[in-house]
């Protein structure tokens, strides 16, 4: 590719996160989504491979889906009330605007998008799907919590958690692990973004940046399989113990950061009386934990004085991100967890 285009579609890519972010007009958010969609489309297709053109298909087809159920949602209460703004949302479009959300994001029922679309798509690409092109939805139904209807969002909520979970168990790759894992986290958001916004939006940057803490260390370390991961130990101990660190961290386990917004949305919903909901949310993370816990017992059963019992795999480095991995790691791992609890 070459780097005027590469410039163009990162500027796309960037202005149509910020031009959602900073909207206060339904059409205004409308257009960012769509140039936002518009500029990754070449990225995921780029690669001269069937899977590819696939997974931008996929990527097209639901985005487009989402965006006009978005768009349909929008000129509905701007019908019913007069008013296009992002703030004042009725009943009615809140119930088709929280679903078309969910399918921009990729959590269930909306979800069989995602992991095929990782699976066809580079490391570098599906790390940006999982992070960056997941702010712009998110910001828009952080801004219409508000107006979010908690049996909606427990529900498509909890068959995330437990989708993610349950999907995770039987993958060997890692890019649709992560696709799974992402589901399950995406639960946790959405369950709680109408009961306490502020929890919410911080498990999701928390999530955000230990899943891009794991993607930079799978690509510098080439790693894209559970068989792969089995050898890492040989190859780079510094890198399969943060992996195995980032592992833990996600499956929510003390003192490291993910358990920080899990106690937290644990604590808001017994706080609101959901104790039920929040029984069954901590039981349905244990297949997410299930997952988590097996890769990291291969990342760690290479380990001296244990001998590989497989072949190395032959790994090249095209990439390093040495300083912004020194940087996220103890971000990602440790240091949350002395944030003070949010309201």
């Amino acid at each position: 590719m070459s780097p005027l285009a590469l410039f163009m579609i990162t500027l796309g890519i960037a202005l149509g996160t910020l031009m959602v972010i900073s909207a206060n007009h339904w059409l205004t958010a409308w257009l960012g989504l769509e140039l936002n969609m518009v500029s990754i489309l070449p990225v995921i297709a780029k690669q001269k491979h069937i899977r590819s053109t696939e997974s931008a298909t996929k990527y097209f087809m639901t985005q487009a889906t989402a965006s006009a159920l978005m768009l349909f949602s929008s000129t509905l209460n701007a019908w019913q009330t007069g008013s296009w703004d992002i703030t004042q949302l009725n009943k009615a479009s809140s119930t088709l605007m929280i679903p078309a959300l969910a399918m921009k994001m990729g959590a269930a029922p909306f979800h069989f998008w995602l992991p095929e679309v990782l699976q066809g798509s580079t490391l570098a690409t599906a790390l940006t799907i999982t992070t960056w092109q997941k702010i712009a939805p998110i910001t828009l139904l952080y801004t219409t919590s508000n107006h979010a209807q908690s049996n909606i969002t427990s529900t498509i909520g909890l068959l995330s958690i437990m989708i993610g979970g349950w999907g995770g168990i039987n993958q060997t790759q890692m890019r649709k692990m992560m696709a799974y894992s992402s589901i399950a986290h995406l639960g946790w958001t959405i369950t709680t973004i109408s009961i306490s916004p502020n929890i919410a939006l911080l498990n999701i940057i928390i999530y955000m940046t230990m899943s891009a803490l794991f993607f930079m260390l799978l690509m510098d370390t080439s790693s894209k399989t559970l068989n792969a991961m089995s050898t890492l130990w040989s190859h780079s101990p510094v890198s399969a113990t943060i992996m195995t660190f980032l592992l833990l961290s996600m499956a929510g386990l003390p003192p490291l950061a993910g358990f920080t917004p899990k106690l937290l949305i644990l604590n808001s919903l017994t706080t609101h009386n959901l104790s039920a909901l929040a029984t069954t949310m901590a039981l349905l993370s244990l297949l997410s934990l299930l997952f988590y816990l097996r890769t990291t017992h291969l990342l760690t059963s290479t380990a001296p004085p244990t001998t590989i019992q497989s072949t190395a795999f032959w790994r090249l480095q095209p990439f390093y991100y040495n300083q912004i991995i020194s940087v996220l790691t103890p971000t990602a791992l440790f240091n949350i967890t002395i944030l003070p609890a949010l309201p």
